[in-house]
């Protein structure tokens, strides 16, 4: 690239910008090349609306006011819309025909656990201290065999952990998938802007500040990078999706791919029933007839609280993240991608001052913008919710030991639990306080324990069954 200082400046100066090239007289050519590569990628004049919120966010107070509940499959409810053996049934030909393919949202950092790492790499088997990335992938080749189909794995990765997880998938020769089964692709940025000023941060004096775009920019990242080009090549007709942080991720579970053929959906979101009011996920609703996810922290405390005349909560369904796409879907909405707004958060931001110095901030600082993948569900053709069971469905590990829930702890106990069920429902006797863990490629279901161990087997000691 080879504009000169002069020819940015005017570029800049028409945003208030300027001061990104306070030090440009100091930078050697490298640095300034890479300096003008950042800019060229920023779009400033949407930035500057964003950063002054020229978008501006809805009322949500009034939108919960006439919201209503979501189309949902609801756990053992008699009047569901499909009957589960049918929406089984269908999701097991979809499989069979090698039509459904993986995204894997791994970007994250384990930085809030005190894991220098990509959370992918974290250690969490209970007993085979298998890591995040091994546990959900001994899970999908345990599907793939099944069906005997291939299934195909996206993997979305950062800037920050792009490289390293390449690296250690490499080393471990992907954990048993086929070169050709597995891609990564990296997601966008976004800069980070002064919360006072609205100025882009400098993190140092030739590189801008710089976040994720949010699990939402999958959406143009799948495309520029050709990965939803090859699912197309590949016959993949619909994607099931989620996040590394969750052990418990029923990866490709035919029953939610059925009730996602049945009810002719484009995006159909699995969810599980909110125990407080006030849990920490998105609810689910219908607002002026297209579905929508309200964020928790945007929803106010008096509607979260609104229960049924039976005495219910009205906004029961929590996303958890996990969802199936229709592949034309995504293809349509990557064409309408700018569509899905940004949402704003504060965050504290390390960067240099005017005179180059380095500042670590004691407080929130700057302005962190990132789009959402739940805010397709407004343009989705027939959307549909589907709960799970918390207990089999959702363990996420966010925090540090020590806190009082979604810890390495608390994950693990719940994949022990939940593999205590398993066992027992394939007549083995496992009592509460034995440790056992059980990897999928032994066992899917309870049917494959029972054709490995004998009814009324009884397990005492910590047992990993692989």
């Amino acid at each position: 690239m080879s504009a000169t200082k002069d020819e940015l400046l005017r570029r800049l100066r028409s945003f208030g910008q300027e001061h990104l090239l306070a030090f440009w007289d100091q930078l050697n050519p490298a640095e300034r090349d890479g300096l003008e590569q950042q800019l060229a990628a920023v779009d400033f004049d949407r930035l500057s609306r964003l950063a002054t919120g020229r978008d501006a966010s809805p009322d949500w107070g009034e939108l919960a006011a006439r919201a209503l509940p979501p189309r949902a499959i609801r756990l053992g409810d008699t009047h569901n819309e499909f009957h589960p053996d049918e929406a089984r049934a269908r999701g097991e030909e979809l499989l069979r025909k090698a039509a459904v393919g993986m995204i894997l949202v791994a970007g994250g950092q384990g930085t809030r656990l005190g894991f220098p790492h990509p959370k992918g790499l974290l250690p969490l088997g209970p007993l085979s201290k298998r890591t995040l990335f091994e546990i959900l992938f001994d899970r999908l080749r345990a599907v793939a065999l099944r069906y005997a189909a291939p299934i195909p794995l996206y993997i979305m990765t950062s800037p920050a952990t792009h490289a390293e997880t390449l690296q250690f998938l490499t080393a471990n020769g992907r954990f048993g998938l086929a070169e050709d089964e597995l891609r990564l692709f990296c997601q966008g940025v976004m800069p980070a802007v002064d919360a006072a000023s609205g100025k882009v941060l400098l993190a140092d004096r030739a590189q801008l500040a710089l976040n994720p775009d949010g699990h939402g920019g999958m959406l143009g990242a799948l495309a520029r990078s050709g990965c939803l080009a090859d699912a197309q090549r590949r016959g993949v007709q619909h994607f099931f999706y989620g996040q590394i942080d969750n052990p418990l991720l029923q990866v490709c579970d035919p029953l939610l791919l059925g009730y996602h053929l049945l009810a002719g959906s484009e995006m159909t979101s699995q969810v599980v029933a909110k125990q407080d009011p006030l849990d920490r996920v998105g609810n689910v609703a219908i607002i002026d007839g297209r579905t929508q996810v309200i964020e928790y922290s945007d929803l106010p405390e008096s509607a979260a609280r609104r229960r049924t005349s039976d005495g219910y909560l009205y906004f029961w369904a929590g996303s958890i993240a996990v969802h199936v796409f229709a592949v034309e879907f995504l293809a349509r909405m990557e064409q309408q991608q700018q569509q899905l707004p940004f949402h704003r958060a504060l965050k504290k931001s390390p960067c240099v001052d005017s005179a180059g110095n380095r500042v670590e901030p004691a407080a929130a600082n700057s302005i962190k913008f990132e789009r959402f993948i739940f805010d397709l569900l407004p343009a989705a053709q027939n959307p549909i919710v589907v709960e799970g069971d918390a207990a089999e469905v959702f363990a996420p590990v966010k925090n540090a030991a020590g806190a009082a829930r979604e810890t390495v702890a608390t994950s693990q106990a719940a994949m022990m639990a939940r593999d205590r069920v398993l066992l027992r429902a394939g007549g083995v006797v496992v009592a509460d306080d034995v440790a056992v863990e059980v990897n999928p490629r032994w066992a899917l279901d309870a049917a494959d324990v029972t054709r490995r161990l004998a009814p009324g087997t009884r397990i005492t000691t910590p047992t990993y069954f692989v």
